[in-house]
């Protein structure tokens, strides 16, 4: 939980400066980027399901 915490505070940092430099956000676009996150993590699951399983 302490991870999850910290990691929205860095990102709430990061994309307020961001801001106040007027620069864009370093972030896709909302669901681009949740789908994005997803994938990744789905990926990673089935790849330690099948060394698990073909191992």
């Amino acid at each position: 939980m302490k991870e999850i915490v910290l990691s929205l505070i860095a990102g709430i940092m990061i994309g307020i400066v961001f801001k106040l430099l007027k620069l864009p956000l370093p972030a896709p676009p909302v669901l681009a980027g949740v789908i994005g996150i997803v994938g990744v993590y789905s990926g990673g699951m089935i790849a330690d399901w099948l060394f698990k399983t073909f191992s």
